[in-house]
């Protein structure tokens, strides 16, 4: 199941939609889209796509003169002792809409002190998320979660944790040898989703995509039952496409 690079992806307008809420912060009052061009140098065009995002998550509000203010998920994010949890119940909002969205079990992964960690997810009645039947941590070899984040990794990173969590066969559709997985998936362009077709679970396909914000190695994924397999490119599209809101929360 070939996936091609998604023109749409969002790691490079991520910059642009934090120039664009620093503009919107500096002007209490409001600010106009003109304004914002003006200050960014992006073109009202290019524009007219992040203001859009940037509404439909709170971060901006646009007034009776159509002027841009900074909205409540902004505000609630700087919210001092509170911000952690603001930030937690807004990605939990982010994700539920995602896994509607979808129509698959969504998760937030990070790599956080050399382990795979699975930090949030949705999942539902109909979006079952995938049975952890081994340890996440001793499966990133093989699942789309830990393809993902280790491919983030430099190569030391890449052994030392493999030093750790010996490859095993999990499946019969497991790759054992370290070498084919990464040097595929180096080669690939990062907007290409990485893909679990039955590598971790007999009965599950999965497809991730990096959250690159700062020095953080994350990820974002989706899990589908395998009667489901024929919509998980169309799934992995839409995911790579909706991404960009979650990096905008993780690096605010």
């Amino acid at each position: 199941m070939a996936l091609k690079p998604e023109p749409t992806a969002p790691f490079h307008s991520v910059q642009y939609a934090l120039r664009v809420l620093e503009t919107v912060s500096r002007h209490g009052g409001g600010v106009t889209d003109v304004q914002i061009a003006r200050e960014t140098g992006l073109p009202v065009a290019h524009l007219s796509s992040l203001l859009l995002m940037l509404r439909r998550e709170g971060y901006v509000e646009q007034v009776a003169d159509g002027a841009y203010v900074i909205g409540d998920s902004l505000v609630l994010l700087g919210s001092g002792l509170t911000r952690r949890e603001a930030l937690e119940a807004k990605l939990q909002e982010t994700l539920t809409e995602l896994r509607d969205s979808v129509g698959a079990a969504v998760y937030i992964s990070r790599y956080i002190d050399g382990e795979v960690k699975i930090t949030q997810f949705a999942d539902g009645p109909r979006t079952p998320k995938v049975n952890e039947w081994v340890d996440f941590r001793s499966a990133a070899h093989a699942s789309a979660v830990g393809k993902c984040l280790l491919t983030q990794l430099d190569q030391n990173g890449r052994r030392d944790h493999l030093a750790r969590h010996k490859i095993a066969r999990l499946t019969s559709r497991t790759i054992t040898n370290e070498r084919i997985p990464f040097s595929k998936l180096d080669s690939q362009p990062a907007t290409v989703p990485v893909l679990d077709l039955q590598e971790y679970a007999v009965g599950t396909v999965c497809a991730a995509v990096p959250l690159t914000a700062g020095s953080a190695v994350g990820c974002l994924a989706l899990s589908l039952p395998i009667e489901h397999a024929h919509r998980l490119r169309a799934a992995a599209d839409t995911l790579n496409r909706r991404a960009a809101p979650v990096v905008l929360s993780l690096a605010i």
